[in-house]
C-alpha cells in the first residue's frame, strides 16, 4: 500500500533499512488431516493444529554503527531539510489515506450476501484470539456469583406457559438481551393446550369410593372409561408382553402403572396398542421420595409441538384447521397420588405379579395384578384452551459466516416453581449470552459463525414453543442451523450423561477433556469416564421426551442435551415441589455443578463458532448404519432359510447404499486433509456438505404431518431401520402384521434414503459414485 511505502521512505531517512517480518505457510496435522494453514501472529490456529508453534518475526538486523562527524550544515540548511521532511510526511499520509479508502470500498464490493440478501463480512482472514485464550475467557467470565444472581432474578413461583408469570420472565429476558446489544425479538404463537378442569376435578372410582385428583395429564382423551384393574408395573412394552405371557388379555382393562423409566405418553401409547380402556399413573415411594399426597403433572401427546397444528406452525390463531396429531391418545389417562394408589391396590385380588414387580414402597399393599371383578372407573374432564405464548431470541453474529448459526435453548415455563426444570437452564442461557457478548465487545473475540440464544415457552406440554418455531422456519433452519444445544434440566445430580447426534460425539469427548471437574480443577471431566468405552459410560439414547428431540428427528439439526444426574430420576420433575430448597437437598455443590454445566455448553458452542471447519464427524454414522444393516441381514438370512421370506429379496442394494455412504464420508475427510483452511469458499463448501448429513437422513417418503420424526436412525415410524428390523421379527413370529410386499417397500425406501444422503455428502453431481 502507498501508506506503507511512505512510512518506509521516512523510516529510511531516520533509521536506515526498515524492519521486516515473514508469514509462514506449512502443512499441519489436524486430528489426522493434513491441512494448509497460514501461521498468524495471533496464533488463533494453535488448537486446530494441535500444538504446532506460531510463526516468528524475522530478526531485525541493525546497520553497523559509524563514528559521526561534526555537522557541516548551516541553520538555514537544517531548516530547509526539516520542511522537506514534513512535506514528504504529509504527502505520504494523504496518499496512504486515499489508498486505504479505496481498499475499503473494494472490500465492501467483494462482500458476499446471504440467501436472505444480508451483506456478509468480506471474505478475508478474521484475526481472533487463540483457543486457549477463548476458553480462559469463558471460565473467568462465567462465575458462580453471576450465575447466583441470574438464578435469583429468574426464579418464580408461578410461570406456567402463557401465564402472567411466564410473560414477566419473557420481558426480563428481552431486557437482558437488549443490554447485551443482541437485538432481541420474539415469536408469538397461539397454541391449543389441555388444562385441568376449571371447575370440578378428574375422578377415579373403585369399590364405590371416588377419589378426586388435582394432578392431570394434558392431551388425555376426555370422558369416562371403565374396566377391570390390572397392575402393569411401569407400562413398558416388555412389561405388557410379560402380562401376555401370563395369558392375560389386556383388552378393556384399566392399567395401573408406576411413573418413571419412560414418559407418560409412551405408557399410554403402549396401553392403547393393547386395547386397554384407560391408564392410571402413580409415583411409587420406591422411586419417589416425597409425600404420598403429591400431585403429578405431565402430558400424553406422543410427539412434540401443538398437536392441533401437526407439522405446521400455530401462527394464526383465527384459522385453526380441523386437524390433529396422530400421537394424541384415544383413551383417558390420569395421574393419581401414591396414597390413592395404595387405597386402590389394597383391594386388588387376582394372582401375584411377575418376579420383581412387587418391590414397591407402598406399605401394607400386596401388589396383586388385580382380578376381573376389580372394576375401576376413570373420569377425565380436562379442558382444551387456547394460549398465547412467546419465544424470546437474541443473536450474536459471526464475522465470516454470519448466516450459519448454533442455537442454544432453554425452557422457560414450568408447572410450578420449576427450579431444576427451567430456572437453572434459563439462568445459564442468560449468563452465556452475557459472557459471549463481553468476550466480543471487550476482549476481541471474533467468532466465524453466529449463535442464537432461545428461550422457549410451553415446554412442559411437549416442547411446544420450540417445535412451533421449527415448523415455522423449517425450510431455512435445517439449511443454516448446524447444531442445537439444550440447557433443560442440566443439574439434578453429579454424574455426567448426554444424548446427542452421533455427529457430535467427538465434540462432546474433546469438551470433557478440556472442562475441569467441579470438585477438582486439576482433573478433567473425562477422567471420570475415561476407559475402554467412554460412550457406554456417558451417552444415552435420545428419547422422544428429550427437549432436543424435535431438532434432531424432526428438523435434521445435530443436537445435544446433557445433564449432571444420578442413578435415580430426579423425583420433583412434574410436581409443584421442584424448588431451590429441594434441589439443594439433593446436590451439595449445586453452584459449582451449574458453572461446570455452563462451561460445557459454552465450550461446545464456541468450538462450533470458532473453527474453520465444523467439528461434526460424518464418519460416525458409518458404523451405526453398518451395525443396523448387519442385524437386518442376519434376520433376512434366517427367514429365507426357513422359507418365510422369498430368496428374491436381496440385501445387496441396502449394503451398496451403506458402501456409498462409507466412501463418501472417507472421501470428504480426504478432501479436508488436502484443503487450505484459509480458503474461505472451500471451507464453506465442505461445511455445507457436513451440515447436509443429518438433514438428508430424514426420510423424504413419509408425511411430516403423519410421521413428523422422519430420521431413519433416530426417528419413529415405519420408515426407520429399527421398524424394518421389527417387521422381520413379526414375520418370524408369524404375526398377522407381517407383510412381504410392505417389507419390500420398507427396504426400497430405506435404501434410497441412505443412498441420497451419500450422494449429497459426495458433493457435486459429477463427483458422485454412481454404482447403485
Amino acid at each position: 500500500m502507498a501508506m506503507d511505502q511512505a512510512r518506509s521512505t521516512i523510516s529510511k531517512i531516520f533509521n536506515g533499512e526498515p524492519r521486516s517480518y515473514t508469514r509462514f505457510n506449512l502443512t499441519q496435522n489436524m486430528e489426522g488431516d493434513n491441512s494448509q494453514v497460514e501461521m498468524k501472529l495471533s496464533s488463533d490456529m494453535d488448537e486446530e493444529a494441535e500444538g504446532n508453534g506460531v510463526g516468528e518475526h524475522m530478526n531485525h538486523h541493525p546497520r553497523p554503527s559509524h563514528v559521526s562527524k561534526p555537522s557541516q550544515r548551516s541553520p538555514r540548511n537544517i531548516c530547509f531539510m526539516g520542511i522537506a521532511i514534513l512535506l514528504l510526511f504529509i504527502i505520504g499520509y494523504l496518499v496512504g489515506y486515499l489508498a486505504h479508502r479505496k481498499a475499503d470500498k473494494a472490500n465492501t464490493s467483494c462482500a458476499e450476501t446471504t440467501d436472505d440478501g444480508e451483506v456478509m463480512a468480506p471474505i478475508q482472514t478474521v484475526l481472533s484470539l487463540d483457543w486457549s485464550d477463548i476458553t480462559a475467557l469463558l471460565k473467568s467470565k462465567l462465575t458462580t456469583d453471576s450465575i447466583d444472581k441470574s438464578l435469583s432474578d429468574f426464579s418464580s413461583e408461578s410461570h406456567q406457559a402463557g401465564s402472567p408469570g411466564d410473560e414477566v420472565l419473557a420481558n426480563k429476558l428481552m431486557g437482558r438481551f437488549k443490554d447485551y446489544g443482541m437485538n432481541p425479538w420474539t415469536d408469538e404463537h397461539f397454541v391449543r393446550v389441555q388444562d385441568r378442569p376449571s371447575s370440578g376435578t378428574n375422578k377415579v372410582t373403585f369399590q364405590n369410593k371416588t377419589y378426586a385428583e388435582s394432578g392431570f395429564l394434558a392431551y388425555s382423551a376426555t370422558g369416562s372409561a371403565q374396566g377391570a384393574a390390572l397392575y402393569a408395573y411401569y407400562g413398558q412394552v416388555e412389561d405388557l408382553r410379560r402380562l401376555q405371557d401370563f395369558n392375560i388379555d389386556l383388552t378393556g382393562r384399566v392399567l395401573l402403572v408406576r411413573a418413571g423409566r419412560i414418559s407418560p405418553a409412551e405408557k399410554v401409547a403402549n396401553a392403547a396398542r393393547m386395547n386397554a380402556s384407560a391408564v392410571l399413573i402413580y409415583p411409587d415411594p420406591a422411586d419417589y421420595s416425597f409425600e404420598k399426597d403429591t400431585d403429578l403433572f405431565g402430558h400424553v401427546h406422543l410427539g412434540c409441538g401443538d398437536p392441533y397444528t401437526p407439522a405446521f406452525p400455530s401462527f394464526n390463531h383465527t384459522q385453526f384447521p380441523p386437524a390433529k396429531s396422530s400421537g394424541l391418545p384415544a383413551i383417558p389417562a390420569q395421574t393419581i397420588t401414591a396414597s390413592t394408589a395404595a387405597a386402590i391396590m389394597k383391594g386388588f385380588g387376582g394372582r401375584n405379579p411377575p418376579s420383581g414387580w412387587g418391590d414397591g414402597g407402598l406399605r401394607d399393599v400386596p401388589y396383586k395384578l388385580g382380578s376381573d371383578s376389580d372394576l375401576i372407573t376413570v373420569e377425565v374432564n380436562n379442558v382444551l384452551t387456547e394460549k398465547k405464548i412467546h419465544n424470546v431470541f437474541g443473536v450474536i453474529k459471526g464475522f465470516v459466516d454470519a448466516d450459519r448459526y448454533v442455537v442454544i435453548g432453554a425452557q422457560r415455563d414450568a408447572w410450578g416453581p420449576g427450579y431444576a426444570s427451567s430456572t437453572v437452564g434459563t439462568s445459564l442461557l442468560v449468563e452465556l449470552a452475557r459472557t459471549f457478548s463481553e468476550m466480543i465487545s471487550k476482549d476481541g473475540f471474533k467468532p466465524r459463525r453466529s449463535v442464537v440464544f432461545a428461550s422457549w415457552s410451553a415446554g412442559e406440554y411437549g416442547a411446544v414453543g420450540a417445535t412451533e418455531w421449527l415448523e415455522g422456519y423449517l425450510s431455512s433452519l435445517n439449511m443454516k442451523a448446524f447444531a442445537y444445544i439444550s440447557l433443560d434440566g442440566v443439574v439434578t445430580g453429579s454424574s455426567f450423561k448426554a444424548s446427542a447426534s452421533p455427529l457430535l460425539y467427538e465434540l462432546i469427548q474433546s469438551t470433557l477433556k478440556e472442562v475441569s471437574l467441579p470438585t477438582d480443577a486439576s482433573k478433567s471431566l473425562y477422567s471420570q469416564v475415561a476407559g475402554s468405552n467412554w460412550e457406554a459410560s456417558v451417552m444415552q439414547p435420545m428419547r422422544m421426551s428429550d427437549p432436543a428431540y424435535p431438532f434432531q428427528a424432526f428438523s435434521g439439526i445435530p443436537s445435544v442435551s446433557f445433564r449432571f444426574t444420578s442413578d435415580k430420576e430426579y423425583p420433583f420433575f412434574g410436581t409443584l415441589l421442584d424448588t431451590k430448597r429441594n434441589l439443594d437437598s439433593k446436590i451439595f455443590n449445586l453452584r459449582a455443578l451449574t458453572k461446570t454445566a455452563g462451561e460445557i455448553a459454552g465450550q461446545m458452542a464456541l468450538r462450533l463458532m470458532h473453527d474453520h471447519l465444523l467439528r461434526l464427524n460424518v464418519e460416525k454414522y458409518t458404523n451405526i448404519i453398518r451395525s443396523k444393516v448387519a442385524q437386518i441381514n442376519r434376520e433376512v438370512i434366517i427367514l429365507q432359510s426357513s422359507g418365510r421370506v422369498p430368496k428374491t429379496l436381496k440385501m445387496q442394494w441396502l449394503m451398496s447404499a451403506l458402501g456409498s455412504y462409507s466412501r463418501a464420508s472417507r472421501n470428504l475427510n480426504t478432501n479436508i486433509q488436502n484443503s487450505d483452511l484459509e480458503d474461505y469458499e472451500q471451507c464453506r463448501i465442505i461445511n455445507n456438505r457436513i451440515m447436509a448429513v443429518e438433514r438428508d437422513l430424514l426420510s423424504p417418503y413419509v408425511s411430516p404431518r403423519e410421521t413428523p420424526f422422519r430420521h431413519i436412525l433416530l426417528g419413529s415410524g415405519s420408515h426407520t431401520l429399527e421398524a424394518l428390523r421389527a417387521h422381520l421379527a413379526a414375520i418370524k413370529e408369524g404375526s398377522a402384521s407381517g407383510n412381504i410386499d410392505l417389507l419390500r417397500n420398507q427396504f426400497a425406501l430405506a435404501t434410497w434414503t441412505i443412498q441420497s444422503c451419500a450422494n449429497a455428502l459426495a458433493g457435486s453431481v459429477w463427483e458422485m459414485d454412481n454404482e447403485i
